[in-house]
C-alpha cells in the first residue's frame, strides 16, 4: 500500500506519515473546544498535581470515596469526574495525544 498524501494550504503534496499531527489536530481541537469547565478542570489537574497521569488521579478520588487517605480534595462531585476523567481517558488513548498539550491555565 501506497504512502497517505495532503495537499497543504499552498498545494503542495505532504506525506501523510510526516503530517500525522495534522490529523490528529483535526480531530482533537474541536474536542477540546467542546469541553465544559470541569472537564477542561480534571485535564489542568491531571497535568499539575499528577504528572499528567489519569491512574493516581482516579486513585484519589476512589480513596476519597471509601473514606482513605487521598493527596487532593477535589469536590463533592468524585463520581461525576470519575465518569468524565474515563471519558477524557479514552479520548486520549484513541488519540494518541495529551489533552494537556491543548488545554491550558489561563492567568
Amino acid at each position: 500500500m501506497g504512502a497517505i498524501w495532503f495537499f497543504d494550504k499552498a498545494g503542495m503534496a505532504q506525506d501523510g506519515e510526516k503530517n500525522k499531527g495534522m490529523i490528529a489536530n483535526s480531530v482533537v481541537d474541536p474536542f477540546v473546544r467542546g469541553l465544559d469547565e470541569p472537564h477542561r478542570m480534571l485535564v489542568i489537574l491531571k497535568a499539575q498535581l499528577y504528572g499528567g497521569q489519569w491512574g493516581p488521579m482516579l486513585e484519589d478520588l476512589r480513596n476519597r470515596l471509601e473514606g482513605k487517605p487521598y493527596i487532593f480534595k477535589l469536590a463533592n462531585r468524585i463520581k461525576d469526574d470519575i465518569e468524565r476523567i474515563r471519558y477524557l481517558q479514552i479520548f486520549e488513548e484513541e488519540n494518541k495525544v495529551d489533552l494537556a498539550d491543548y488545554i491550558k491555565l489561563e492567568p
